[in-house]
This record gives structure tokens, sequence and C-alpha cells, in this order.
């Protein structure tokens, strides 16, 4: 008798634990962790895209906003399913060294060079950014860097180097290692001049002593890719969840609201969609 309890006890807690296995397995199925750049975050675009997708979808989104370059070190370790970000160069290679699967294009806006009303290093209307930058460094007028590796960080050093320039270890050159919205707040108190998205600059703007000094230029175009984390390489990822994201990023739905997001507010999208587009086709 006392053997036949234990076998019954020790079935049951068997069934327990592999039910609860099985639970855990349903539940963490239906999470999907998205990776991606402030912008897309302190603009506001997701706390719109987000609700839509997970009603649509029954899949519940795990947002983490940091730089571009440190969402693809999440994806590098398979601790992220998918990720949305704006760092071209760094995206191709990405993809070429197999963390990532179905690279697609959802959308871009622009950058922007801002800085205070007073314009100590008089680049106002300047069409070159380069040349802006120049101006910035010559005048040993503070600037602030995101510093982080992300996407913005990236275009602001092809910046420099375009100008010739080395601005780290130099004075006036300081780097927050912070997210975009938190660099606008810096150079706003710091009244510096910073490299931004004008969709996290316009939607930050009413708080913010900055103007916008210098914009479009070829060079400050600001393009957005969806990408899967590779299954292949990481098998725990939640590849239909990603799948799922990524696809509704790219939906004649989503796309509609990148459209006219931004319109009712400032008078003007701060992104627009490019789904089904080439690259080459942009800022024309």
């Amino acid at each position: 008798m006392k053997r036949i309890f234990r076998t019954t006890a020790a079935l049951f807690v068997l069934m327990l634990v592999v039910g609860s296995v099985h639970v855990y397995g349903a539940g963490y199925e239906k999470n999907v962790i998205l990776a991606t750049t402030t912008s897309t975050q302190d603009s506001g675009l997701l706390d719109v895209l987000i609700p839509l997708f997970e009603k649509r979808t029954g899949y519940f989104v795990k947002t983490i906003a940091v730089g571009s370059g440190q969402a693809m070190a999440m994806g590098q370790k398979g601790e992220a399913d998918v990720l949305l970000v704006h760092s071209p160069e760094a995206e191709m290679k990405f993809v070429a060294d197999g963390y990532g699967v179905n690279r697609r294009l959802v959308m871009h806006n622009d950058f922007i060079l801002v800085g205070p009303a007073v314009d100590p290093a008089r680049v106002k209307g300047i069409t070159s950014t380069a040349d802006a930058f120049k101006k910035i460094a010559a005048s040993n007028s503070p600037f602030m860097s995101r510093g982080d590796n992300s996407g913005t960080n990236a275009k602001e050093k092809t910046i420099w180097k375009a100008a010739g320039i080395t601005a780290e270890g130099q004075r006036w050159y300081q780097q927050t290692g912070l997210g975009m919205g938190q660099t606008l707040n810096v150079a706003s108190e710091k009244k510096a001049y910073t490299l931004a998205d004008r969709g996290t600059y316009l939607a930050l703007k009413k708080r913010l002593d900055l103007d916008i000094l210098a914009q479009g230029d070829a060079i400050l175009l600001n393009i957005y890719h969806v990408i899967e984390v590779n299954p292949a390489r990481f098998p725990n990822v939640n590849t239909p969840g990603a799948k799922a994201f990524a696809d509704y990023m790219i939906s004649r739905e989503a796309q509609e609201i990148v459209k006219t997001f931004g319109v009712d507010k400032f008078g003007a999208p701060l992104f627009f969609p490019d789904a089904g587009k080439k690259v080459e086709e942009l800022g024309r």
C-alpha cells in the first residue's frame, strides 16, 4: 500500500512539474523581446504601434530601448527576439555574421543639428553638415555626443570623419552615454550643439531650449530596419513572435500609422513609411 501511495504521489508531483513547465512555455512563447533604438521610444511611436500589435496578435512585447549598437549586441547574445534599429552599416554586418535574418526596410526620417538660439559657432543655415561641424570645432563650442554606439552616434562619427576632425578628447566635446531624449535635455541645459533625429526632437521640443540649425543634407538621412534574430543560431528565441512583429511593422495598418504619426501635433509626420521600397529611393 505504501509503495502504491508513493508511486501515485510521485506521479502526481511529476504531473505538476510537467504542467508547470507547459504553462511557463506557453506564457514565454507569447512574450516578444524587442530591442530598439531610443528614438522610436522617445518619439512616442511605439506607444501607438505596440498596443495595436498586441491586440491583433495576442503577443506581449517587452521593449528594451537602447542605442542601435546595444540592441544588436543583445541580438548577438540571443537576448532579444527582434530588433528595430537605424544603423545600416552595422545592421548589414549583423546579418552577414549570421546573427539576424529577414532585414526589412520600415521607415525613415532625418537627423538634424540642433543648438542654442545664440548659435556661437554661426552654423545656422549651412547646407553642408560637415562644414557646420568644422565651425563648431573651430569655435570650441560645446558639443554633446551620445557616445553610446547608437545609430545616431554612428552617424555623428561619419560626419566628423567627413569634416576631417577628431573630436574625441577635445575639451568642448562631451559624451553623455545617454539616449536621445536625455542627450537633448543635457544639450539644452548646457547650451550645446548635438545631432538628433527629427522625430525625438519634435516630440520633446516644448521643453528644450534648442533650435534646428542645420538640416536637409543628404548625409543626414536616417533609415530604420526591422531584423529578426537568427533562430538557427539561437534556438530559444521566439521566432514566431519575432516574425509576427516584423510582419506587422511593414503591414498596411502600421505603415499608415507611421505616415500620419505626429501630423496632428506638429503639422508634419515624424517618420515616413518605406515598406516595399529600396533604400536608393529614399530622400528623393
